[in-house]
């Protein structure tokens, strides 16, 4: 991209990673302005604040709100704090909460970064008057307009750091005018800069490693999601109490306290409507096939890359497995396995690539 004239908005939270991506467009020549969003809205007093606990919300965003202006004051840039607590508590907080009582386990970020980040954040920083060209962030992915044939979103260099599954869900319009400076970047050498500018106290800094501050996701939930209910086998059989449908998720195994058992129990499914946890074997959240909704293509539906062997991400942590695409809709998506995949949650994200790229993603329905 030319940076002639160009200006950038560059999300700061507040970590090295957005610092050094705003400080390496500025030396590329690029107009630079920091914009950070802010979520909290003291809506949660029973929300606790923990000291030294970072996360994207929480009654702690004040700090990281002034970490990204103290940065953007020692680059000499502007910086802006833009406010979409509501657009917030509507898409991601409301969309959690619905998703975790209909028995699905939701990934945060993901929608986080579909609705508010890369959509409402923008908009909101243009209604206030900010006026920019491109919008980048700290992200370590890479992007790569190539053709309606080949992916545009693809893994970083730094493969420890890649976060190509949370920005999965972003479109070809969204992602346009995006950049993403720390793409082909290793983790450790974005310290080092960091350090090399006299910015130990960001290279140093502890990241973030939730949504939620205090990383208790029942305080999100009032005491009518918390009923307890029946543990009970595949067979309907009760096996014990559950403390409330919000607190379990497919694939679960610690905390259930269920002794007595032939062989170790997970949770293989929720049923909501009857508030009732399902625990069986291991062997039964095996799965073959996968089917998925909500599909975002990133390549023409035509695209050879489509037809081949692909790697299936079904969660963030999984390494992806070998897979091909047996059915694909107009707006859903049924893949195969070569190998017997563990613990796919309905709610969670696919995740399809062809080698590096991503070349479609949708919601886990069953």
């Amino acid at each position: 991209m030319d940076s002639c004239k160009k200006t950038v908005a560059v999300g700061l939270s507040g970590g090295v990673d957005s610092a050094l991506a705003a400080w390496s467009l500025k030396q590329q020549g690029y107009d630079v302005v920091g914009i950070t969003m802010s979520m909290w809205d003291n809506s949660l007093p029973n929300l606790p604040k923990i000291e030294g606990r970072s996360g994207c919300f929480g009654p702690n965003e004040g700090e990281s709100i002034a970490a990204a202006k103290s940065i953007a004051d020692r680059m000499g840039i502007p910086h802006y704090t833009v406010p979409v607590s509501a657009e917030y508590s509507h898409n991601v907080l409301d969309y959690f909460r619905s998703e975790y009582r209909a028995g699905r386990t939701p990934n945060p970020c993901v929608r986080c970064n579909q609705t508010i980040k890369f959509g409402a954040m923008l908009e909101a920083a243009r209604k206030m008057g900010v006026e920019f060209d491109y919008f980048a962030t700290g992200h370590y992915a890479k992007l790569d307009f190539k053709s309606a044939d080949k992916p545009f979103l693809y893994r970083p260099a730094d493969s420890t750091k890649d976060q190509s599954y949370f920005l999965s869900r972003l479109s070809m319009d969204q992602l346009s005018t995006v950049m993403f400076p720390l793409g082909g970047l290793l983790k450790e050498n974005v310290k080092e800069m960091a350090r090399q500018l006299g910015w130990d106290d960001y290279a140093n800094k502890k990241e973030s490693q939730d949504f939620l501050e205090c990383g208790d996701y029942s305080v999100l939930f009032d005491e009518s999601d918390n009923v307890p209910g029946d543990f009970v086998d595949i067979d309907g059989k009760v096996l014990g109490k559950h403390r409330g449908i919000v607190y379990y998720t497919i694939g679960q195994r610690k905390g259930l306290n269920i002794g007595g058992q032939p062989e170790p129990l997970f949770v293989v499914s929720i049923d909501a409507k009857n508030n009732r946890v399902v625990l069986g074997p291991r062997r039964i959240l095996q799965c073959n096939q996968v089917h998925a909704t909500g599909l975002n293509l990133m390549v023409h539906r035509d695209s050879e890359l489509l037809k081949g062997n692909l790697s299936a991400q079904i969660r963030l942590g999984h390494k992806g497995a070998v897979a091909h695409i047996a059915n694909l809709g107009e707006n859903d998506i049924t893949v195969e396995f070569e190998e017997p995949q563990f613990a796919s949650t309905p709610g969670q994200i696919l995740v399809l690539y062809a080698e590096d790229g991503v070349v479609a993603s949708a919601v886990i329905d069953k």
